[in-house]
């Protein structure tokens, strides 16, 4: 299992509702946990490892020894949304690329945890915008389309074409599969609602990524 870079089709798919929650589900979750901390991030949708299911982990400190911040939100739902704050965000599918987002301030997000139990939680400022974020990738939508709603991604659309060549050329020598059998196989997963036992176990292709320049 790996970090999908874009423009794996995961990451444009709208996700399916968890159905049970299983073995494979949180061993999954485990490996989530040890890739975020791997690419110092602090939140990872499950699009993002090639999952169209609707679940996300997020640690904010981004520190495995701190395994209290850990959280889990298994089929989440934003009941409640207030205020407007711009800050900047990064995506581990967009690794370099970073830009400024405005989102809500402040939201209420019911979910469940691994045990099965519905909780609530109210958040604000950058708690509040990860879980935004992350809920985002559920619907598959990145930061980067935000950006571009409120016409602010100007310096990036000079750095995503360099993800697409990659990713192209790379399907192009065989390295990762056409987009139309991954689609195959994402849809599979979606219409069963689980994480298929053998996804771990999974000889998966390492897509790779482009080396960006710094930007101003």
């Amino acid at each position: 299992m790996q970090i999908v870079p874009y423009p794996h089709p995961a990451l444009a798919m709208k996700s399916a509702e968890i159905k049970q929650i299983d073995a494979s589900l949180k061993k999954t979750i485990s490996r989530m946990f040890e890739l975020m901390y791997e690419a110092n991030g602090i939140g990872l949708a499950a699009n993002q490892v090639g999952l169209p299911l609707r679940f996300f982990v997020i640690n904010l400190g981004g520190r495995p020894e701190e395994a209290d911040e850990e959280f889990v939100f298994i089929n989440p739902v934003i009941t409640k949304r207030r205020g407007s704050a711009v800050a900047e965000e990064g995506c581990l599918s967009l690794p370099g690329l970073y830009g400024d987002v405005r989102r809500p301030e402040a939201v209420v997000i019911e979910a469940f945890d691994l045990n099965g139990e519905p909780f609530q939680m109210e958040l604000d400022e950058l708690p509040a915008r990860v879980v935004q974020h992350e809920s985002d990738h559920l619907d598959g939508v990145m930061f980067t389309d935000r950006m571009r709603e409120e016409g602010t991604s100007a310096k990036l659309d000079m750095q995503i074409p360099r993800f697409v060549k990659v990713y192209r050329a790379a399907q192009q020598q065989g390295v990762v599969r056409p987009d139309e059998e991954i689609q195959i196989e994402l849809d599979k997963i979606a219409s069963q609602g689980t994480v298929p036992a053998s996804f771990l176990e999974q000889s998966h292709e390492r897509i790779p990524v482009p080396e960006l320049e710094e930007q101003p």
